[in-house]
């Protein structure tokens, strides 16, 4: 590699690391600048989320005040942190950046400080309001392209464009325009627009978790977490790369973007997957298939899922509860299939201390047994004091926290101190248990921002406003804690700790700067939506294209999601497709009869927003990966892609199978069949991509690996198959069978339509069951009935009703042909999965036959040789 390589190589990470964390590198005054308003902004954050402000009645912001303050931070630093062009100074802030930035924060900050005079005249802004409104909303765009680039900027633009522009638009996309009043009302004076709910959420909670993470980074948690890593799982064939796999998934929850997810890790992961014989292009996919999934890795899975719990009106641990299955599997499957890549490529595992099988089972048992004993003791302990205590189990936990944080730091410092630099000998661990206790209490935090989370049920910032606090004590603590007791100088150490945590003030803060943006420039689209019926509009598109069809309406989407998030960051890009599509997806399954849960959907496009980060041929983390790994950036893409196709496959499962979700779980059997057949699922899908298993894939095996994953993942498919789901009754039984249906049920009529032109149609039609009696229930559906010539027919359609929005109305003779029933007597669903075990058994033992009679021909080739 030659020289000039090495350096454009370090450019592009250059370029990654300076867009996520600010591109000017000033000195002096606008230096100190840089460094103190980042970290006067990690200090308000706090002080919003702290219950001090309201024991002391001093300091209280409303909603108006912390969101109107949280983008003045934002769009200031944007402008003095970011240059206008390329070729813009780096070493210094031009005057018209300053201008430019006090300017915009003063726009932002406008909206507190004239709260109560805007509140007074809703709706009718002044020659004031609006001129703040519009400086304030392009000076937002402008930061918008310096931080975030193109892409969002132009969506933004063309939803703002639209708003003025709908008269002119085409079709049914056609609307009466609004004026620069209204638009300034909407988008800027009110929170239905840029100071509305996404921001509103980055606001309340996304910062303090983006903190956390960089506060543990800061301590060095991170550090430990990728030494851990290596220690479990380093040795094992093609242990770097599966180190890499968990690895970026514990740095899931201290980044929430997957491009500083890859430059974190990467560095470290890539180079020792290419020592043991990984290509440049498959080790950055494994990496860039790693970091995109942390952001679905509970419990912070990304700024996007405060804004799913706020859309779907969930507590936040209920959120993270429901989307923790579906992540593991993620993960699991992206383990085996690195294993099948090393096996593939005939790696062996690292040389090591030999013990034997039975000592190592020993070891890992006694482990995870006194690990799960000691959470349920402390989970019971903790659960029960508040009950005893009352209101002063506060003294007692922060008692209990403090002595359990010294006693695990004293237990690290009977082993050896953690490599920082000398990543090669992560590798060479002896044993992962001194590894394991050197840094016990980087747990703490963690542990304390669960607990919060899940048993306290606290709000999301409340419980990482004291896991940040926690972790504050920690990184001013514990260095001068080691080098008292290693009898160092206590000084410098404190000061170390002091420098290390202003400096992840200033990285946390530096970290939002890009997703207080995104969701500001979010909240435009949104405002365009509620202003203008486009989703309306787009519903009625979205049916048309599909028929009804679900599949194809979540292909769509999918690739909606897929083309916005080559150019968008994930959670500007859940934003823009949950306000779009995702109420036509939930209303539609419901029209259709499938009821599927709000939470799928919303998870469905947070998943496919995740899957843009590693496709081509935009995919941002790939071109990262690639500039450490010295890949190709598509082909890293691609194989990237690969590897992630069994995220996208994911979500269309549990969009059907909703008990992926812990949704509809009837016991703890249930739910240990679930996890296991998932997992089943998961490796076969992994093994048919991939044409390998214990040996090659023959194309039999290929069809029975297939068919296992359906049966593991939609055992409804065959069941459906076998006992239909529904029955038909004759016309005659029509009024007895609605009266038989529950308030779970929908009342499906099967209709004959002949329509003007000569067009018969017959369709089964799914309708609303509310009322008590049958005739009730009917005419709250809007279908009214009549007997003519011994033929049940429709005499009359309700206002907005399902069948008129299916076209069907009073000139169109329409014949009611019988009513489907639910069959109540099919046997449970998860019986069927039982066949994909069995084809899974079957290819499992005979491709063990087959490696085992490949390695006797091989043992007697070389002792012919």
């Amino acid at each position: 590699m030659s020289l000039k390589d090495t350096a454009d190589k370090s450019d592009v990470i250059k370029e990654f690391l300076e867009r996520e964390t600010g591109r000017r590198k000033p000195t002096g005054i606008p230096h100190v600048i840089l460094i103190v308003v980042p970290i006067l902004w990690s200090l308000f954050q706090l002080w919003i989320v702290s219950p001090i402000p309201y024991a002391l009645g001093v300091g209280v912001f409303n909603d108006t005040a912390t969101r109107s303050f949280h983008l003045g931070f934002a769009i200031f630093l944007a402008f003095v942190g970011f240059p206008m062009f390329r070729g813009s100074p780096v070493d210094r802030v031009p005057p018209l950046d300053w201008i430019l930035a006090l300017v915009a924060a003063s726009c932002s900050v406008y909206l507190y400080v004239f709260q109560v005079e805007i509140a007074r005249r809703p709706g009718l802004p002044t020659t004031m309001d609006i001129a703040a409104a519009c400086v304030g909303v392009v000076l937002l765009l402008e930061a918008t392209r310096r931080v975030m680039g193109l892409p969002m900027t132009l969506v933004a633009i063309t939803f703002l464009a639209y708003l003025f522009a709908g008269p002119y638009a085409p079709g049914i996309l056609a609307h009466r325009g609004e004026s620069i009043a209204r638009a300034a009302s909407q988008y800027w004076l009110s929170q239905e627009g840029v100071f509305g709910l996404p921001l509103g959420v980055s606001t309340s909670f996304v910062f303090l978790y983006v903190l956390f993470g960089a506060l543990l980074e800061g301590a060095g948690a991170a550090n430990y977490l990728t030494a851990l890593s290596f220690a479990l799982l380093g040795r094992l064939r093609g242990g770097p790369a599966k180190a890499a796999v968990v690895a970026s998934g514990f740095h899931g929850f201290i980044s929430g973007s997957s491009i500083a997810n890859v430059l974190t890790t990467g560095p470290i992961t890539i180079m020792l997957m290419k020592k043991v014989g990984f290509t440049p292009e498959k080790a950055g996919a494994v990496e860039v298939a790693a970091s995109s999934n942390g952001q679905i890795m509970p419990p912070v899975m990304g700024a996007a899922a405060f804004l799913m719990a706020e859309y779907i009106n969930i507590p936040y641990s209920q959120l993270i509860k429901h989307a923790f299955i579906p992540a593991i599997l993620a993960y699991v499957s992206l383990l085996f299939i690195v294993h099948l890549e090393a096996c593939k490529l005939g790696m062996q595992p690292s040389e090591g201390p030999h013990r034997p099988l039975k000592s190592v089972v020993l070891r890992w048992g006694l482990g995870l047994t006194s690990t799960v004993v000691a959470v349920c003791l402390i989970y019971f302990l903790l659960a029960w004091i508040p009950g005893v205590l009352g209101k002063q189990s506060w003294i007692f936990f922060i008692v209990f926290v403090t002595v359990l944080y010294l006693a695990l730091l004293w237990v690290s410092l009977k082993v050896p101190e953690l490599p920082e630099t000398e990543y090669e000998k992560l590798t060479q661990f002896e044993s992962a248990l001194p590894v394991v206790l050197s840094g016990l209490f980087f747990l703490l935090p963690t542990a304390t921002l669960v607990w919060g989370l899940m048993i306290m049920e606290m709000s999301p910032g409340l419980a990482a406003y004291y896991a940040c606090l926690l972790m504050i004590f920690i990184a001013l603590t514990h260095r001068p804690f080691v080098a008292w007791r290693k009898k160092r100088p206590i000084l410098p150490a404190f000061k170390h700790g002091v420098s290390r945590l202003m400096g992840s003030f200033v990285g946390g803060a530096k970290n939002m700067i890009g997703i207080a943006l995104a969701t500001a420039s979010a909240g435009i689209v949104v405002g365009t939506v509620s202003l203008t019926g486009v989703g309306l509009v787009l519903a009625t598109m979205v049916e048309f294209i599909s028929g009804g069809f679900l599949p194809v309406i979540l292909l769509l989407t999918a690739m909606l999601s897929i083309i916005l998030g080559m150019g968008l960051p994930t959670t500007a890009n859940y934003i823009i497709v949950s306000t779009l599509l995702s109420p036509i997806i939930y209303n539609l399954s419901a029209a259709y009869g499938l009821g599927i849960p709000l939470l799928a959907v919303h998870l469905f496009c947070l998943y496919f927003g995740v899957m843009a980060d590693a496709t081509p041929p935009v995919a941002l983390a790939a071109f990262a990966a690639s500039g450490i790994s010295g890949g190709n950036p598509f082909k890293t893409g691609v194989q990237g892609f690969i590897y992630e196709l069994r995220t996208a496959v994911l979500p269309f499962v549990f969009i059907y199978n909703q008990e992926i979700l812990l949704l509809n779980i009837k016991n703890g059997l249930h739910l240990i069949w679930i996890i296991i057949t998932s997992l089943l699922a998961c490796m076969a899908f992994a093994c048919a991509t991939h044409r390998f298993f214990l040996v090659k894939t023959r194309w039999w095996e290929l069809i029975f690996l297939l068919a296992s994953m359906v049966f593991l993942f939609r055992p409804d498919i065959p069941q459906n198959y076998f006992y239909p789901p529904f029955h038909e009754r004759s016309p005659a039984q029509l009024m007895a069978s609605v009266g038989e249906l529950t308030q779970d049920d929908y009342i499906r009529l099967r209709l004959r339509t002949s329509f003007r032109g000569g067009r018969v149609v017959e369709q089964v039609v799914v309708l609303p069951n509310k009322g008590e009696t049958p005739e009730r229930r009917l005419a709250q559906a809007g279908v009214f009935l009549a007997w003519e010539n011994d033929v049940l027919m429709v005499s009359n359609v309700g206002f907005s009703s399902r069948l008129e929005k299916l076209g069907i109305n009073m000139d169109d003779p329409t014949q009611v042909l019988g009513i489907e029933m639910p069959n109540r007597d099919r046997p449970d669903k998860w019986l069927f999965s039982v066949p994909g075990l069995f084809l899974l058994a079957a290819v499992f033992l005979n491709q063990l036959r087959r490696r085992k009679r490949d390695l006797s021909v091989e043992e007697a080739a070389l002792k012919a040789a």
